[in-house]
């Protein structure tokens, strides 16, 4: 007999996995412990299991796997090569399918482009405090893309509009977003500006603000420069437009709990963690109780609403950059993003995007 683990590891299905398909009756374990309620599979149904997780990357629906296995060690392998054949033509049809709204979409994006003007504007002069500014760049840093398919997310983007300067990062799993008030500014009117500043750029203006006063930052035309005391970085801004991260903040979620950071990180280190599909990332399942109180899940099923799956990974580092003692956790639903939140700066927040739980 062979441990649910020694199956999931086996044959490509995770243990959660394992324990859906028991239960939706389409791959029963040989046997049971009537006290743990342990799982155990005889040898042989490992290659069902093989079999399963190929249907199952395949994205064959589960009604057609049920049949795919009830079939798959008769004499006649008809209905199985007919199911196969027929969720093969859906694939295709839905790959034909795609590729014509896509090129319609690809139509409409050149329309835009040759619509939209950039929100860069010739020569703009700001004054900041440093360490505000430093503050600000330590918050987004975290969450910079380092994809080469996406040169656009490759940098912070400096969003200033009237006396605010936002600063913001996305790799797409996750998205930081600081605030920091200008002080003055020089040839500006108010108007609603955006740039790029690759990373190593980035990073080169924070080595830069190590002092207290006020720092200068400039943007002429495709070049931007920072000024700090007798230092200089400088440099040209990414040649690309940021997606409207406006859109992507999340609405106030119905379930906050303010928690202590060492106290949550130490819960977050040590406490169970789950494997994504891909088995690369360590998954920590978040619940708020009615309490208000954060609790790390031992387990969790993509059905309780209550709980949220999060890389750990990323979510301490979200913690780390937030720079805060307490810090305000925001959970909706379990496909809803996380908001992390500084109790006294609405403005300084990061977003992580939820990993699905598998079945």
């Amino acid at each position: 007999m062979r441990s649910i683990g020694e199956t999931a590891r086996d044959s490509g299905l995770g243990v959660s996995a394992l324990r859906f398909y028991d239960r939706a009756g389409v791959l029963v374990p040989a046997w049971v412990d009537p006290v743990s309620g342990y799982r155990w599979y005889e040898p042989a149904q490992l290659e069902e299991a093989r079999l399963l997780a190929r249907l199952r990357r395949a994205g064959m629906p589960l009604a057609d796997i049920r049949l795919v296995l009830a079939s798959w060690s008769g004499t006649d392998t008809d209905l199985v090569r007919k199911l196969l054949t027929a969720h093969l033509r859906r694939l295709e049809s839905g790959l034909s399918d795609a590729r014509s709204e896509f090129s319609a979409l690809r139509a409409l994006l050149d329309q835009r482009e040759n619509l939209m003007t950039s929100l860069r504007t010739a020569t703009v002069r700001l004054t900041v405090g440093a360490p505000e500014l430093a503050a600000a760049l330590d918050t987004v840093r975290f969450a910079v893309s380092t994809d080469p398919e996406l040169p656009m997310l490759g940098g912070v983007l400096f969003d200033i509009e009237g006396e605010d300067l936002h600063l913001v990062a996305t790799d797409r799993y996750r998205l930081a977003v600081a605030r920091t008030a200008v002080d003055g500014h020089d040839g500006y009117d108010g108007r609603r500006v955006q740039v790029i500043v690759p990373t190593p750029l980035a990073d080169a203006m924070r080595a830069l603000l190590h002092g207290e006063g006020p720092v200068r930052f400039s943007l002429d035309g495709d070049r931007v420069t920072l000024e700090a005391g007798d230092g200089q970085a400088a440099g040209r801004c990414l040649d690309h437009d940021f997606p409207d991260y406006r859109r992507l903040l999340p609405q106030a979620g119905d379930r906050r709990a303010l928690v202590e950071v060492a106290d949550f990180r130490r819960a977050l280190e040590t406490g169970p963690v789950r494997s994504d599909e891909t088995g690369t990332h360590d998954l920590s399942v978040l619940r708020v109780e009615d309490d208000g109180t954060v609790t790390v899940c031992a387990d969790g099923d993509a059905g309780d609403q209550g709980r949220v799956a999060v890389n750990r990974g990323f979510l301490l580092d979200a913690l780390a950059a937030a720079g805060r003692d307490r810090l305000v956790l925001e959970l909706t639903a379990p496909t809803a993003p996380i908001a992390i939140r500084r109790p006294d700066d609405e403005g300084g927040f990061s977003v992580l995007m939820p990993v699905r739980l598998q079945d």
